[in-house]
């Protein structure tokens, strides 16, 4: 392609986390008026970042105004994918605020009405900053050109590069091989691949050039051809060739357990960062069914999965066996 035709200027905040490095993978493969991409992120760790041709990267924080406002010249696209994912009490709530909203039982759909009661920090903030974005739609900027914005929300992202998925695999290692769960049976949870997630931004970014009426102020789920699960069975599905076991415990013991977590995390907090993966909220959310049924992608800017669920599975279970499995072997 030649190259007076490659115009546009793409920055991805976050560009060197989980999602930020899928997004930056299907852009530079995808979009052909791609210039230049800019990747933004406080940590930038040497040897990890590779650089690629058209890649620019940055070194700055999302909170800190200055260091936007200059990563951010000249740029013609924002795909603004950093933030600070929470649910286990690592992280003060003011510094999840300061990042997330400063720095920016039925299926239902875009359009389905739900009462919102939100009792952590984190998805407090993601709602909160989500509202700023689209609220921001059509206000006029510097040069006298208008800011067209929309949002994308996926259900539960996995995929290579998933800290949660290592984690869960390190715990069941451990502990010889076994997975514990106790959610039931008919819980299901709308999971997305984030290469898919990744190839959506890039249509709605177009899409947000060529139809700003129509797209911009918009929020759209994000889906893909991943069946619905309950997170255990659907870890478990990804786990399936590596001969771990799954055991359930009664749902009154997790319930248990949940409220113990929350009462040791509250009594060692002065003096230790207590941060099990089991707590009331974690239980809660992975209790209750979750799923969405829509097709507005589809319909505003013409998305298909990028990759189908056989590829996701063999994409995400090729990263999986690079993961350790000596404790596994000596067990």
């Amino acid at each position: 392609m030649e190259e007076n035709k490659r115009t546009l200027v793409y920055l991805i905040t976050g560009g060197c986390g989980f999602l930020g490095k899928h997004l930056l993978d299907v852009l530079l493969e995808k979009e052909e008026k791609l210039a230049e991409v800019r990747v933004f992120d406080k940590h930038i760790y040497p040897g990890k970042s590779r650089t690629r041709h058209g890649m620019t990267l940055i070194q700055g924080d999302i909170t800190d105004y200055n260091s936007v406002l200059e990563a951010t010249k000249g740029v013609d696209v924002v795909i603004h994918s950093a933030s600070l994912v929470d649910v286990w009490h690592k992280i003060p709530a003011s510094l999840i605020y300061s990042v997330n909203v400063t720095g920016t039982s039925r299926r239902g759909n875009e359009d389905t009405k739900y009462e919102v009661k939100h009792t952590m920090a984190y998805p407090k903030s993601k709602a909160k900053a989500e509202n700023i974005v689209l609220r921001a739609n059509g206000n006029q900027v510097k040069g006298g050109k208008r800011l067209y914005t929309c949002s994308l929300r996926p259900t539960g992202i996995y995929g290579e590069g998933h800290q949660l998925m290592r984690d869960f695999y390190n715990l069941a290692v451990e502990r010889g091989g076994l997975v514990i769960g106790g959610v039931p049976d008919h819980i299901e949870h709308g999971r997305v691949y984030a290469g898919n997630v990744a190839w959506m931004h890039v249509l709605a970014a177009r899409a947000l050039k060529m139809n700003p009426e129509k797209v911009g102020g918009e929020a759209f789920f994000c889906y893909d051809e991943s069946p619905y699960k309950s997170y255990e069975d659907f870890n478990m599905e990804l786990l399936s060739e590596f001969n771990f076991r799954k055991v359930c415990m009664p749902g009154i013991v997790l319930c248990f357990l949940a409220i113990l977590n929350d009462f040791l995390r509250w009594i060692l907090s002065p003096f230790y960062n207590y941060t099990p993966l089991l707590n009331r909220y974690t239980l809660a959310v992975a209790s209750t069914t979750f799923t969405v049924q829509t097709d507005k992608a589809q319909r505003y800017f013409q998305y298909q999965p990028l990759y189908n669920w056989s590829q996701c599975l063999a994409r995400t279970q090729s990263w999986i066996r690079t993961f350790p499995a000596d404790k596994q072997k000596d067990s």
